[in-house]
């Protein structure tokens, strides 16, 4: 069995999700222990507990220790894959933290899977659910994996109530992405959006990233609803001709639309201006994904945190993948030589 310390690294809630997720797709079991040991609530929290239970319904295995503030979980994969599965956190718990453990796996499942998440769509502490959309989605397309994604209702904190559906196409095996070039940018775009709020707030979130932006001509859809929940936020994203850059920033209270705005931008061009190919955020969630696939994936990343530190050394444990990361030129050059995993789910 697998023994994971959920101390390491980052010490969140990173790397139970990654452990899990490999866990399942190879088929081993795992133990995590000291989970969130250094966290201001160690143990477990509402959206972990959710997204371990969410797996062992999806793959027809078993969970112990899924409760909140736990701070030991035990897991053991099945081969019984269901073709859809529910997960509602009641709360604001980020829906894409839930798919930070379940898209890996539904990408290997024997068929097509749909998931129905419920929680927070647009909450701190985690990537917007566009920004899941169009970075990492969008950029995991390059690698293979095949998915339709609907928002059908917003969630904001504290509130939540967001609905997402995920469909996940079975894929056989995935590719590596050579993205150490970026090549030409093609488009800025974005998405500014609030709900229980003046339409103006959008217009303002727009206009200010706009200003920032005004070298790149970018591209924003104002959407203004009203969902059961209230709050704005705004996702921009650039994509060149070999990978996409993203950057979001959430509404608070007292916070001016025009800050909300300015922030992504800033991260945007921050970002695009650094010469990287993947950025910070993006970079650690990719790394499950290349350690699995076939062939040599190298990128460039503007900082080697404490999340991409972390699952570069979880995938070198569980996989068995060979990573190599050096200094280049003021970067972070990323080769991550996957192990060219098969899905012998298929069919099956």
């Amino acid at each position: 069995m697998l023994r994971v310390d959920g101390s390491y690294g980052e010490g969140g809630g990173q790397v139970l999700r990654t452990s899990l997720a490999l866990a399942a797709v190879l088929g081993r079991e795992v133990e995590v222990f000291n989970i969130r040991a250094h966290r201001p609530k160690p143990g477990l929290g509402v959206q972990h507990a959710h997204g371990a239970r969410a797996l062992a319904l999806l793959c027809g295995g078993r969970v112990e220790g899924a409760e909140p503030g736990s701070k030991r979980l035990r897991f053991t994969p099945g081969s019984t894959w269901r073709r859809e599965v529910r997960a509602d956190t009641g709360t604001a718990a980020s829906i894409s933290l839930l798919i930070q453990v379940l898209l890996l796996p539904a990408a290997f499942a024997p068929h097509r899977v749909t998931l129905r998440l419920c929680g927070g769509t647009d909450v701190r502490w985690a990537p917007s659910i566009d920004y899941v959309s169009r970075v990492l989605l969008g950029m995991l397309r390059r690698a293979g994996v095949r998915t339709e994604l609907r928002v059908d209702a917003r969630g904001y904190y504290p509130q939540g109530g967001g609905r997402v559906r995920l469909a996940v196409e079975p894929v056989p095996v995935l590719h590596a992405i050579p993205a150490e070039s970026r090549g030409s940018l093609l488009s800025v775009r974005g998405i500014a959006h609030a709900s229980r709020l003046p339409g103006h707030v959008v217009e303002r979130m727009s206009a200010a990233a706009c200003r920032a932006l005004k070298g790149y001509s970018p591209e924003i859809e104002l959407e203004h609803r009203d969902y059961a929940s209230r709050g704005a936020g705004i996702t921009l994203w650039a994509e060149f001709e070999n990978t996409v850059l993203g950057a979001c920033a959430l509404g608070e209270p007292g916070k001016r639309a025009e800050m909300v705005g300015a922030e992504a931008a800033q991260e945007l061009l921050c970002e695009i201006e650094s010469g990287a190919s993947v950025d910070v955020h993006l970079a650690d969630q990719l790394v499950p994904f290349l350690a699995l696939a076939d062939g040599s994936s190298v990128f460039l990343v503007r900082e080697l945190t404490s999340h991409l530190r972390t699952n570069l050394h979880l995938v070198r444990e569980i996989t068995g993948a060979k990573v190599e990361v050096a200094e280049e030129e003021g970067l972070v050059r990323v080769e991550i030589h996957g192990i060219g995993y098969r899905n012998s789910r298929i069919g099956g």
